[in-house]
């Protein structure tokens, strides 16, 4: 099995959400982040309480989205390689993770069987 962790930007969350499903990923986890990396961030408009100050800035952070799956190693590449070839945007990470077990709690069943949808 293999752990896949992205970071990838918000508004490309959907589309990365609809390979999962396709390759019938049976659960996901994400979280909204904030975070910095390889990518120069741009100038954005300031906010101060709601309200547009007319001044520029550069954030030292940029949101971002991190989704977590857990896939069979037969997937992993698939998975992997339709994100790489369906999301544009340079901004991103995927990190791929070997994973030793799954073990489901309420019913003590383990390995891939858990990964997929019931």
């Amino acid at each position: 099995m293999k752990e896949i962790s992205l970071y990838i930007r918000p508004e490309d969350f959907s589309k990365v959400v609809g390979i999962l499903r396709k390759n019938n990923v049976g659960g996901i986890t994400y979280f909204e982040t904030n975070g910095s990396g390889r990518t120069k961030h741009g100038p954005v408009p300031e906010r101060v309480r709601m309200y547009m100050t007319g001044k520029m800035v550069t954030p030292e952070f940029a949101k971002g989205t991190k989704v977590e799956v857990i896939v069979p190693d037969s997937s992993s590449d698939q998975i992997v390689e339709e994100i790489l070839n369906n999301i544009n945007s340079a901004h991103g990470m995927i990190f791929v993770k070997d994973v030793s077990g799954a073990y489901e709690i309420g019913t003590k069943q383990k390995g891939e069987s858990v990964l997929t949808p019931k």
